[in-house]
């Protein structure tokens, strides 16, 4: 990643994500070994309970597998050139929705999508817009309580010609002052959320890196009984053809 200009320390902080970098190439593959196993495991003779707590196992190793994934994409992208595209966002919602829906309800959570009468359309890369997606998805089930509902809403800016899609989620409340602080902070290295003391702030780190890619954003809306992490990126002028 290149180090941002005038950044005290910033050969301290690319440093430090070179290390993350590195741990995660290695992670790859123990972490694809416990899901294989599992895997051997779940089409075995094993009780009902012991099904459940196998199943646990295979989903929690693949939101780690995405972890890890995101974060080495992440350490390429200043070498790469992301084709930008129009996408209807509530499609892809729904296809990451189907793939999601085993793991939220091993959780005891369920995930939906807010249905729009008129599709909108923005301008992104599917895979980085997936991975944001998929990233905002893990945190929320992460801190959401068991029993809720997580959302994707998808919502069209006009003043800023831009589409938001964010994802609500039913976890602790964020200070208001909080996401002000941290997005100034973002752009140089993963910070921790205080509101939520067991995120490193890794995952925001990364969507935010995947978002500037496309020339978008990432952000929050407080709630008093959660938090809406969200992507804005630039309206499709062909909605207009809808």
């Amino acid at each position: 990643m290149k180090k941002s200009e005038g950044l005290a320390g910033g050969d301290i902080v690319i440093h430090e994500v070179s290390s993350l970098t590195a741990a995660a190439h290695e992670l790859k593959s123990p972490l694809a070994l416990v899901r294989q196993l599992a895997l051997q495991l779940e089409s075995s003779e094993v009780t009902d309970e012991q099904r459940r707590l196998v199943q646990q196992i295979t989903l929690t190793s693949e939101r780690a597998l995405r972890l890890t994934s995101d974060l080495t994409r992440s350490a390429r992208l200043d070498d790469a050139l992301f084709e930008l595209e129009p996408l209807n966002p509530e499609q892809l919602c729904k296809d990451i929705v189907a793939e999601l829906t085993p793991l939220f309800e091993a959780h005891g959570r369920s995930l939906a999508v807010t249905h729009r009468t008129h599709p909108l359309l923005l301008v992104a890369n599917r895979d980085l817009l997936r991975r944001i997606i998929m990233n905002f998805s893990d945190n929320a089930l992460y801190y959401s309580q068991p029993g809720t509902a997580v959302h994707m809403q998808i919502q069209a800016l006009k003043k800023s010609g831009t589409v938001r899609v964010g994802i609500r989620d039913y976890g602790p409340a964020l200070s208001a002052d909080m996401w002000r602080k941290l997005q100034k902070k973002l752009t140089h290295s993963p910070q921790s959320v205080h509101a939520r003391p067991q995120s490193s702030g890794l995952g925001l780190f990364i969507a935010s890196q995947f978002a500037e890619a496309m020339q978008g954003t990432i952000g929050a809306t407080r709630h008093r009984d959660g938090a809406t992490f969200y992507v804005e990126l630039q309206a499709s002028r062909q909605l207009s053809l809808l």
